[in-house]
């Protein structure tokens, strides 16, 4: 235990030992770019469907990047726990530069996808070696501040890659959506070679990477993935296509199970869930990403088709809560100094749960200021969640094993939300179809709302729908709740700090 304290106290010294606030810098530019990817692209779809064609197959810009970040983040964690945070962090933002160059060149709409798909496997390395990092650079008592500057940066890009993508596509031409991500990203990747300094590990045998485990780790869960993004779109659940995913996923899960009994150096090691701690945080925030799913998807169809917004200020009704969230992230670390992580997380996922059992009972149709003091609280209660957990299980590994439990824990928050947006739109159509007398979806239906081709018993039933799926969001916060109370531990055990 000495052993490791040390190490990773000389792993924070010597990651430091550069200009911590140019690595700062760009990490925060790093995370920027990464979410902005996640939305910058959806306002220009018109304009990119109009120029290469392929509307039927336009949701996959989303689908494969989404994929393609998530399936690689466990192979990321590892790496970085192997190779160090430098060569995977500048290797990844490398091949995200070299993907937005190429998806700024793509001459139809399958080399767009195809692109989408290199953009994502750099993104992977993005996303989990930069939280990785965040812990590197700083002592626990210093990680909510870069951790709040982080959720800062995410928040705001995420908010504003709409408007930027809106407004590149109206003005200057989709392609430069993909073209700026060069020069921030050119910049970040100038400033980690220069600055970023890790501590040089004593020589040993050559480390064994178990590509067998990477690649099988990345077939299932894009199988997996797969089924979930296009059951239900593409396709029926219960069709064939959705089937034989499925089955070929289970397969490839007991592949993936014994390749990594068998490995030296597994990708995703079994002590990932072992571990109480890191086993109920990757639970807990797979919840997190199921109900994260309500607000972000379906709040702004309810914002529009309900209370007659037009999409500006619906998105201002989804935006208020990067304002509470950052705010209460950051404040959360005088909360858990006094009663530990777990208990603050249990705080904080209770009171969601409590915000999102009170969305179904707004008023018919009510007033903007209602949803949008709901989700200000939903942020707060959320910030109290999150960077606490996230903090504290990265603090109970040391630096050889933090890369592997960040990546864990952001795969996990990740699939929570693939899932979450498969299962909550089944639960939307099947309302919609209940209060319609089986016609139509959710989609179909708020595109006749906006122009004007449906009647009041339809705007009715969109907020049904969505008032189910808020009732589902608060079923996965109080299983968040559940899981925190009962597997993770009352105290976590947090290296050099026992009593933390």
């Amino acid at each position: 235990m000495d052993d490791t304290r040390a190490a990773t106290r000389e792993a924070a010294r010597s990651t430091a030992g550069g200009k911590r606030g140019a690595v700062v810098a760009a990490l925060m530019l790093s995370m920027a770019l990464a979410a902005l990817d996640s939305t910058i692209v959806a306002t220009a779809v018109p304009q990119i469907v109009g120029d290469l064609g392929g509307f039927s197959v336009f949701s996959w810009l989303f689908s494969g990047y989404l994929l393609a970040v998530t399936v690689t983040l466990p192979v990321y964690g590892k790496l970085s726990d192997t190779f160090g945070r430098k060569p995977v962090l500048v290797a990844g933002a490398a091949v995200f530069l070299l993907g937005s160059l190429l998806c700024a060149l793509a001459w139809n709409m399958g080399a767009l996808i195809a692109f989408r798909v290199v953009q994502g496997l750099g993104g992977g390395a993005l996303q989990g070696t930069v939280q990785t990092l965040a812990a590197d650079l700083y002592p626990l008592e210093e990680r909510p501040k870069i951790q709040s500057k982080l959720s800062t940066v995410w928040a705001v890009s995420a908010v504003a890659g709409p408007g930027v993508g809106g407004l590149l596509a109206a003005y200057a031409d989709w392609r430069w959506i993909f073209l700026v991500n060069l020069p921030v990203g050119a910049v970040a990747l100038w400033l980690i070679v220069r600055h970023l300094h890790e501590p040089r590990r004593e020589s040993g045998p050559r480390a064994r990477v178990d590509w067998a485990g990477a690649l099988a780790v990345f077939a299932c869960g894009g199988v997996v993935l797969t089924a979930l993004v296009q059951g239900g779109v593409a396709w029926p659940w219960l069709s064939a296509p959705s089937l034989a995913l499925f089955a070929a996923g289970l397969a490839l899960a007991g592949l993936v199970v014994v390749i990594e009994r068998r490995a030296a150096q597994p990708i995703i090691p079994g002590w990932v869930w072992r571990r109480r701690t890191i086993a109920a945080v990757n639970l807990a925030l797979g919840a997190l990403g199921l109900l994260m799913v309500a607000p972000t998807v379906f709040l702004p169809t309810y914002a529009q088709s309900v209370l007659g917004l037009d999409p500006v200020t619906a998105g201002f009704v989804l935006s208020v809560w990067t304002l509470s969230w950052p705010v209460s992230a950051a404040l959360s670390q005088h909360v858990y100094r006094r009663i530990g992580f777990r208990d603050t997380a249990l705080i904080g996922v209770g009171a969601a749960t409590l915000v999102l059992l009170a969305f179904p009972f707004l008023p018919y149709p009510g007033e903007a200021w209602q949803p949008t003091v709901l989700m200000l609280l939903l942020g707060a209660a959320l910030g109290l969640f999150q960077l606490p957990l996230i903090v504290g299980v990265q603090s109970t590994v040391g630096w050889s094993e933090r890369g592997t439990t960040t990546a864990s824990v952001l795969f996990c928050r990740q699939t929570g939300q693939t899932v979450g947006a498969a299962v909550f739109g089944a639960v939307a159509n099947g309302v919609l179809a209940a209060r319609l007398g089986g016609a139509g979806d959710l989609d179909s239906v708020t595109r006749a709302l906006d122009a004007g081709e449906a009647h009041e018993a339809t705007r009715r039933a969109v907020a049904d729908a969505v008032h189910a799926v808020y009732l589902g969001a608060a079923c996965a916060a109080a299983l968040a709740f559940l899981i925190l109370l009962c597997v993770a531990p009352r105290r976590f055990p947090v290296l050099g700090n026992p009593g933390d």
